[in-house]
């Protein structure tokens, strides 16, 4: 946590007072409210997640609480097929004159991503995804990087500590945003020392997970940093209010000269959600624990009384008579090998307990709920590398993976277009706050370390110049990100390995098929299929240009002696551009 400037003490009423700063209290508890059943869910989804769901379901601690993981399974393999697909950035120029910066800003927004290790945020954006149904990003401008320089910040945010307006869809159309952090008070104190004997009991504001360990948060208090949107010139302005209890430290709207564009130029919210599957009427979905935590339920209920019959079964009991002759102590003993009766030894004076063993058909239900999980949430076998049905073939492994995989994809476009929205945001905040270079060093395509150099000083608003004596204005550069995957997974690579060695064994790069290959290629869609159409039709022209090249050469004489053999004169016949 940094420290704001202290605002200066003035006889004028500022924008944000005690006042302002009660509304926003309240203004918090409310959305707070709204979103206390979102928040059970999301408890309880961490529950699931930890397999500890039998402690809400189950009413005597003691009682014998299987916790099969088919559910775990599924969302640890989509969190694979995720990461395999893992995403990086290309920003793309909307006018020519902006191309060269966009190739610089292509080189270096991965850098930036890279050290704040994005790579573990995105994986642990991801999980929260899939667990919850919601995954979120926080993009911030953090002025303690780099010394004091300042630089661009991305982390993973924890829904249960933002706080929006019920009923909008996306983030960005909530009038308030609440973000709220937890901090020790001493460190607090030592930072602001005005909250010295004014810390209040706001660490309940935040909802608590059920940890294993025990967490105190007594000696913490609840720091919010408040975000809200006002128009000012039909322009939206993004304001930063940051308060402890009712005690304000700062805030953008009571120092214009120093804010005078708000917050953040770009006037969004520093968050980005990921939903998996919407919901109507909120910003945030539901994940794969939402849809098959029930049918999990029904698997762990049939496999306790599965495993109850098959213990009873296994552990023979009986009826022994109380006025029977038998020894019980020698009889419960199975190191013995006599047991001694008093009298004769009845029928009727011990007999075994039976016990029915369980229908096959409960057994089969069973494993239909299991096929249900697997059906449902799109975690099939052969997404898992299972394949029974004799398939060797690293092309049909991963036709059979990628048919079977349409739910997977489905999400990594969404979180690509998440992903898009975090670049936009990360452009804007280079925009706004790199006004001195920063230094970079680049891995060129050669693999050798090339130093650069990127300040601000190219995409910020520029003029257009003149045309005709009239001034064409001011034009602020745009750009567009595409997104793309970084990594293929291993049947992919092995599949394009496969399919270069089929196109090579079929002549495809055999000169005097080119025009074949070419009609063949033209049908096809697979990846870098633009460089081997290069390569073919390159090929084809060097052939082409050799061959009018040698047209157009005059022919050459060779003088051959009268004595010259038959063989002689045929080899100077046969040897190109040569007249014997």
């Amino acid at each position: 946590m940094f420290k704001f400037k202290k605002e200066e003490k003035t006889d004028l009423k500022l924008p944000i007072g005690e006042e302002e700063i009660l509304l926003a209290r309240q203004t918090l508890q409310k959305y707070k409210r709204d979103k206390t059943n979102l928040e059970q869910k999301i408890i309880s989804n961490e529950d699931w997640w930890k397999l500890r769901h039998w402690e809400t379901m189950r009413k005597d601690k003691n009682e014998y609480s299987p916790a099969s993981a088919w559910l775990w399974n599924v969302i640890v393999s989509k969190h694979a097929e995720t990461m395999d697909s893992y995403p990086e950035p290309i920003i793309l120029p909307r006018m020519p004159d902006d191309s060269e910066e966009a190739k610089k800003l292509s080189s270096v927004v991965p850098l930036i991503l890279e050290q704040n290790d994005f790579e573990s945020v995105y994986s642990d954006v991801q999980w929260y995804k899939l667990k919850q149904g919601t995954g979120a990003y926080g993009i911030f401008w953090d002025v303690g990087k780099n010394g004091g320089l300042g630089d661009i910040s991305i982390k993973k945010v924890d829904i249960l500590s933002l706080f929006w307006e019920g009923g909008v869809n996306d983030i960005q159309d909530s009038k308030n945003l609440f973000y709220v952090n937890l901090c020790d008070n001493d460190t607090l104190v030592s930072l602001y020392p005005e909250l010295s004997g004014r810390m209040g009991s706001d660490a309940t504001e935040i909802a608590k997970y059920r940890y294993d360990d025990n967490v105190d948060v007594s000696g913490k208090s609840a720091v919010v940093d408040w975000y809200y949107k006002k128009t000012v010139n039909q322009r939206t302005v993004l304001h930063y209010c940051k308060f402890v209890g009712d005690t304000l430290l700062f805030s953008t709207e009571n120092l214009p000269d120093q804010y005078p564009n708000g917050w953040y130029d770009h006037g969004l919210y520093p968050f980005v959600f990921d939903p998996l599957f919407s919901i109507e009427g909120t910003p945030c979905g539901y994940g794969y624990i939402d849809i098959a935590k029930d049918t999990q339920m029904q698997i762990d209920l049939l496999s306790r009384s599965i495993v109850n019959n098959a213990m009873l079964a296994s552990k023979p009991r009986y009826f022994i008579r109380g006025d029977g002759s038998v020894n019980e102590e020698e009889f419960a003993d199975w190191t013995k090998d006599f047991v001694h009766t008093n009298g004769n030894l009845a029928k009727d004076s011990i007999l075994q307990i039976e016990v029915n063993p369980i229908n096959s058909i409960y057994v089969n239900i069973l494993n239909h709920k299991i096929d249900e999980i697997k059906e449902t949430l799109g975690n099939r076998d052969s997404a898992n590398g299972g394949i029974n049905s004799g398939v060797t073939a690293a092309s049909a492994i991963a036709a059979l993976q990628e048919a079977g995989s349409k739910l997977s994809r489905d999400s990594t476009r969404a979180a690509y277009r998440a992903y898009r929205l975090v670049i936009i945001q990360c452009v804007e905040l280079i925009r706004q706050f790199y006004d001195f270079p920063r230094f970079f060093r680049i891995i060129g395509k050669t693999g050798e370390n090339e130093f650069t150099s990127y300040s601000n000083k190219g995409i910020t608003i520029r003029s257009q110049g003149e045309s005709f004596g009239v001034d064409m204005g001011m034009r602020l550069p745009l750009f567009d990100i595409e997104i793309n995957a970084q990594k293929c997974n291993p049947y992919s690579k092995m599949s394009q390995n496969e399919l270069a060695l089929q196109f090579y064994n079929l002549g495809f790069f055999e000169v005097d098929r080119a025009q074949s290959a070419l009609a063949c290629l033209e049908m096809m869609d697979f990846a870098h299929k633009d460089s081997v159409v290069a390569r073919i039709t390159g090929n084809y022209e060097k052939k082409r240009k050799s061959e009018l090249s040698r047209a157009v050469l005059p022919a050459k004489r060779v003088t051959l002696p009268k004595e010259a053999s038959a063989v002689e004169r045929a080899r100077a016949v046969s040897a190109e551009g040569v007249i014997p």
